[in-house]
C-alpha cells in the first residue's frame, strides 16, 4: 500500500509535534534539514535553549526577511536569530558540549532507522549525497536522547523504518523516538511502540505502510481510587 494518497502531517505539523515533546528548560540541538523547523514551533512561554553545532547557544527562530545577518547562521548555513542571553563560541567548545553529555535532546534527520534504534543519516551512495558523517555521530551518542524527524516512506514508497539499516550507521541503538509525517514511535526493548498517529490514520494502515512490526499504543491508565 502506498502512502502517496494518504494525507499525513505536513512539515510544519511534524515540527510542532516534535516541539510538543521538548520539556521546559531542555538544551536541544537541531540538525540540518527538517529539524531546523522545530525552532519556529516551540510552544509560547516554554523556555528551550537551542544549540547549533557550529557554535551557537540560545538560538532563536529565523529572522524576518531583510533582517538576516549571515555572520549568524546555524549548522545548515541558514540565518538565525539570537535570543537574550544567547551566545556564540568556538567550534571546539561546541563539540565539547556535544560529546560531554551536556545536551538533553538532539533532533536529527535520517535515511533509515532500525527497530533497535540504529541511525543511518549520512550516506546513500548518490553523487550529491552528504559526503561525510559530520557532527551527527557526536550528537547521536552524546545527547541524552536522540529524536529522529523524517518522512515515513521514500519517494518510491519504501519504509524508512527497517529491521536493519542498509546504509552506513551514524550510531547504534541511539534513537529514542521517531517522528514521521504519519506517526510518532517510541523505541522500546519490546519493539517500536506507536505513541501518536496523524488524523485519519488507523493502526492497521500504519502497519501496512511500515517495514517492520509495530506495537499499538497502550491504552491510558485508569486512575486508581485512593478511597
Amino acid at each position: 500500500m502506498s502512502s502517496a494518497a494518504l494525507k499525513g502531517w505536513n512539515r510544519a505539523q511534524m515540527a510542532a509535534r516534535v516541539a510538543q515533546d521538548i520539556p521546559e528548560g531542555a538544551f536541544v540541538n537541531l540538525g540540518i534539514g527538517l529539524p531546523t523547523l522545530v525552532a519556529t514551533h516551540i510552544p509560547a512561554g516554554r523556555e528551550v535553549i537551542l544549540h547549533s553545532e557550529n557554535g551557537v547557544l540560545g538560538m532563536g527562530p529565523p529572522p524576518a526577511p531583510g533582517a538576516e545577518d549571515f555572520d549568524l547562521i546555524n549548522a545548515g548555513k541558514q540565518p538565525v536569530t539570537l535570543l537574550p542571553g544567547g551566545c556564540f563560541f568556538h567550534h571546539a567548545d561546541s563539540f565539547t558540549m556535544m560529546r560531554g553529555g551536556h545536551l538533553d535532546i538532539c533532533v536529527l534527520g535520517a535515511f533509515q532507522v532500525s527497530t533497535r534504534g540504529d541511525l543511518a543519516n549520512w550516506h546513500t551512495g548518490e553523487p550529491d549525497a552528504i559526503p561525510a558523517v559530520g557532527g551527527a555521530m557526536d550528537l547521536a551518542i552524546g545527547a541524552k536522547q536522540t529524536f529522529v524527524m523524517m518522512e515515513h516512506c521514500t519517494k518510491s514508497g519504501e519504509s524508512k523504518i527497517v529491521e536493519a539499516c542498509r546504509y552506513p550507521l551514524t550510531a547504534a541503538a541511539c534513537v529514542s523516538r521517531i517522528y514521521t509525517d504519519l506517526a510518532v514511535l517510541a523505541v522500546t526493548p519490546e519493539g517500536l511502540q506507536v505513541i501518536d498517529m496523524a488524523d485519519g490514520l488507523d493502526f492497521d494502515r500504519l502497519q501496512a505502510l511500515s517495514g517492520v512490526p509495530l506495537l499499538p499504543a497502550r491504552p491510558p491508565l485508569t486512575p486508581t481510587s485512593m478511597e
